[in-house]
């Protein structure tokens, strides 16, 4: 009876764990959709609008905003990540666990095509729509600014780096309370201030993903840089912020 009674607890707190990584899992999707459709959707949608373009300065902040309002909504569900260089940097930094690694960075990819595939149903409404490139990300002749790709490649991986410097610092035992979600929302908006000139700011695989499915051709080609660039940052950034980090007095 006993054994029995165990097997049963056993089993109900594994569905129960699986549950909740499930809502991990989802949320994480929910989030990058939200992103990407208020990111590159804004500057799909909104940059250029006829005499009332929010241009580059409102597509920044509308990264920014996705990432504030997400924080505080999925926050305590999956830590809302939103990009696979924030997962990998994170687990680097000894902050995130490796088994989980893998799944967040599947549902951040299908969430941000997600994302994408509604912003394109949404875009392609009007008649005589013209993409561009929808918001992709690229260099050389499909930089905003013509920039290189050696320009590209420093901007994504200092960038990251930076990014994750400051997601590892706001949301230290140590940092001020309650102030994580805006400080890194803002942290995302100075990125794309500096940057979306460079490439249209990627920082974040998932998002360049989403685009680039859509553009398809150079987008494709191109992608490589914008998975290898945030995450080369992001995983110097985890091992950097340890080191600075580390003492007895953290433990």
């Amino acid at each position: 009876m006993l054994e029995d009674l165990n097997a049963f607890s056993l089993t109900e707190n594994n569905n129960l764990k699986t549950q909740k990584d499930m809502k991990k899992l989802i949320a994480e999707g929910i989030g990058t959709s939200w992103l990407v459709l208020g990111g590159c959707g804004s500057a799909v949608l909104a940059a250029s609008f006829p005499d009332l373009g929010i241009g580059f300065v409102g597509v920044a902040f509308a990264f920014g905003l996705t990432v504030v309002t997400m924080a505080y909504a999925i926050g305590h569900i999956s830590g809302c990540h939103l990009n696979p260089a924030v997962t990998l940097g994170l687990w680097i930094g000894g902050r995130f666990s490796g088994k989980e690694v893998l799944p967040y960075i599947i549902a951040q990819v299908i969430g941000g095509i997600v994302g994408a595939a509604i912003l394109y149903v949404i875009a392609t409404g009007k008649p005589d729509v013209y993409l561009g490139s929808f918001a992709s990300n690229g260099y050389g002749a499909h930089s905003p600014g013509g920039y290189s790709m050696t320009a590209a490649l420093v901007t994504e991986i200092v960038m990251t780096f930076m990014f994750l410097l400051v997601i590892l610092g706001a949301t230290h035992s140590k940092a001020p309370k309650g102030f994580a979600g805006l400080a890194i929302g803002l942290a995302l908006t100075l990125i794309h201030l500096i940057s979306i000139p460079i490439t249209n700011t990627s920082v974040n695989p998932a998002r360049s993903t989403s685009q680039a499915v859509f553009a398809g051709g150079w987008a494709i080609e191109q992608l490589w840089l914008f998975w290898a660039a945030p995450i080369v940052g992001a995983l110097l950034a985890g091992i950097v912020y340890k080191w600075l980090s580390s003492s007895k007095t953290d433990r």
